[in-house]
């Protein structure tokens, strides 16, 4: 015969409230500076631009309450539709060379082979002058009575050379930035998996098609957002080398938004015009997040 003994269960004691209350508060405490930062310095401008937007708003004067003629009335603006114009065009452009341009470089250095590093810090020592500094010098590059290229471009000549010095500086400056984050991304793909490929007798490009660009989703996302955000908010390169000319034919629309603020003194149509672009940056972000998000992440 057989004896069971049964063991006595065991009671599973919870943690005191107490300590789970000081964890939370210190947990608080620690978060306590970002998110006054976040508040004073993102939510509350966020949120005085969306009242500024709905008042008839003079830099020097009394505020009244005029909604929504701010947002009716800028559809009849035609500075405003050709700078979003112009700006959708430029943030194409912008977004396809770039974007080509970086990955072509990273894709040059991924691998380490003698000179490698050296080509690095070349491509990435542009990202380390200022944006405003760079375009001043692409002024005095470009410039026609100083420039040593002032002969062959000029950027107040026709709009197709404005835009193409505008494009220029622009790869020169991020190219290397971007660059960076793709190679970060190169770097993260194991190397077992492109030596499995190289035995199933897969050929460079479909190494690239199959392993490469699939694995790198996430750091595409990253870097077309970084690009497409930027390109929307374009201001330093076309205020500094075009000042929006020749005829207004480079004009973004921060420039716009610039405009109305401080030469036509007019802030609560500038604040309309940057909720409208507002919306619209998170509008093609969460498109560009959706589109290349990893399937396969949970």
């Amino acid at each position: 015969m057989t004896t069971t003994v049964s063991r006595p269960a065991v009671a599973v004691r919870a943690a005191p409230a107490g300590p789970r209350r000081r964890r939370a508060l210190t947990g608080l405490l620690y978060a306590a500076p970002t998110a006054f930062m976040v508040g004073a310095f993102f939510v509350v401008p966020l949120g005085l631009v969306a009242w500024m937007s709905l008042h008839r708003w003079p830099l020097l004067g009394v505020p009244s309450l005029n909604a929504p003629a701010n947002y009716t009335g800028s559809t009849g603006d035609t500075l405003l539709t050709d700078a979003a114009w112009f700006t959708a065009r430029y943030t194409v452009i912008i977004t396809v060379l770039l974007f080509t341009t970086a990955l072509g470089m990273a894709l040059l250095v991924q691998r380490k082979r003698p000179g490698t590093g050296l080509f690095r810090t070349a491509f990435f020592l542009p990202a380390a002058v200022g944006f405003a500094s760079a375009s001043l010098l692409f002024l005095g590059l470009l410039s026609a009575e100083i420039g040593p290229f002032g002969g062959v471009v000029s950027v107040s000549g026709s709009a197709t050379t404005a835009l193409g010095a505008a494009i220029l500086l622009v790869l020169w400056r991020f190219a290397g930035f971007n660059m960076l984050i793709l190679l970060t991304g190169l770097q993260a793909i194991p190397t077992e998996v492109y030596e499995a490929a190289k035995l199933d007798g897969a050929g460079r490009w479909q190494t690239f098609t199959h392993i490469t660009l699939p694995l790198l989703r996430a750091t595409i996302a990253l870097v077309l957002t970084l690009i497409v955000t930027g390109s929307l908010l374009a201001f330093d390169q076309f205020w500094i080398l075009t000042r929006g000319g020749p005829d207004n034919s480079t004009t973004s629309l921060v420039m716009v938004i610039y405009r109305k603020a401080f030469i036509e003194l007019d802030l609560g149509s500038a604040a309309a015009v940057s909720v409208v672009l507002l919306i619209v940056l998170v509008a093609v972000s969460l498109v560009q997040l959706a589109v290349l998000r990893d399937r396969s992440a949970p």
